[in-house]
């Protein structure tokens, strides 16, 4: 009985799915059933029961479920043990995050992190807030960046930093020659925002009620880029975090509006699972994400 056995088991019991079981591991859903198979055949039991229609464990499947939890484990602790006694860092790390986050604020911090260890791999996946979560709970990714974390029992919760919201408009609005607006201003506008299961839609729905003021909504889109697009043809204005405007703005595409008065910030923060291992490159990573000194870990590149 190998090691990636008890992974595919693990993966399998922790999804509940054949199928998500065996993306997890780059094989066939036959493969996993197989997998399931050779372990009753090896250990003489009945893993999973097959009289209930929803995926159950038999009370020997529940223990040989917590025994091979405690084997990768161990496993995987002795892996980062061994890299950091040979100091090198290297290794892929996979990090899924929403799309305002990963096209616009993590790039910079990857492309200093590949600098400086250019023998780790980064694979970053953009994902809906919820899939994020689903990931990093299901261990399919080592970190997931989102923003307005949600606390859960089985998360660590790290601060990333926090992002400013403005108010973005066509250059024909009638408030691009301004520089700066109180929110009850936009009270009546038409408004482009997320879909409601977005948590930036969430709260900006919270800024509006706070305001007591009422908008015109007019689109909803998933993600920030297609927001965008809306605006620059002035089909209404948006309140977006401003790094993910930057560009537009100095291209003339975009007016971006701060708020009189107030600050409105946008926490995003770093999540992984709670116990799960960490190789020393992504504890790298970590340190990098949550040190919020960019230019002084660029500066010690060059000087190297």
């Amino acid at each position: 009985m190998h090691i990636e056995n008890f992974k595919i088991f693990s993966d399998l019991v922790e999804s509940e799915s054949f199928s998500r079981a065996a993306k997890l591991n780059n094989i066939t859903q036959s493969a996993v059933s197989q997998q399931l198979r050779a372990m009753e055949k090896h250990f003489s039991i009945l893993i999973v029961d097959r009289s209930q229609k929803q995926f159950r464990l038999t009370r020997e499947g529940q223990k040989l479920y917590k025994s091979a939890k405690e084997m990768l484990y161990l496993y995987d602790k002795l892996n980062s043990e061994l890299q950091e006694m040979k100091k090198v860092i290297s290794g892929t790390i996979h990090i899924s995050t929403v799309y305002s986050i990963g096209l616009h604020e993590l790039p910079p911090y990857v492309k200093a992190f590949l600098t400086k260890y250019p023998e780790v791999n980064i694979r970053v996946e953009y994902r809906r807030a919820n899939n994020v979560y689903e990931d990093v709970l299901s261990n399919s990714i080592d970190l997931g960046l989102v923003a307005y974390p949600q606390k859960h029992k089985q998360l660590e919760i790290l601060p990333f930093h926090d992002d400013i919201l403005v108010l973005v408009v066509s250059p024909e609005h009638r408030l691009a020659q301004t520089k700066a607006v109180d929110l009850p201003e936009i009270a009546g506008e038409k408004f482009i925002g997320f879909e409601p299961d977005i948590p930036t839609r969430k709260a900006t729905d919270a800024l509006f009620k706070e305001a007591k003021i009422d908008i015109d909504p007019v689109m909803e889109f998933d993600n920030v880029e297609t927001v965008k697009r809306a605006v620059e043809i002035n089909a209404g204005i948006a309140i977006l975090p401003q790094t993910t405007v930057v560009r537009e703005e100095a291209q003339g595409l975009l007016k971006v509006l701060k708020f009189k008065n107030k600050t409105y910030k946008r926490p995003l923060a770093l999540i992984h699972r709670k116990g799960r291992v960490l190789t020393p490159a992504i504890k790298k990573l970590i340190d990098l994400l949550t040190s919020k000194d960019l230019n002084a870990f660029q500066e010690g590149n060059e000087k190297k």
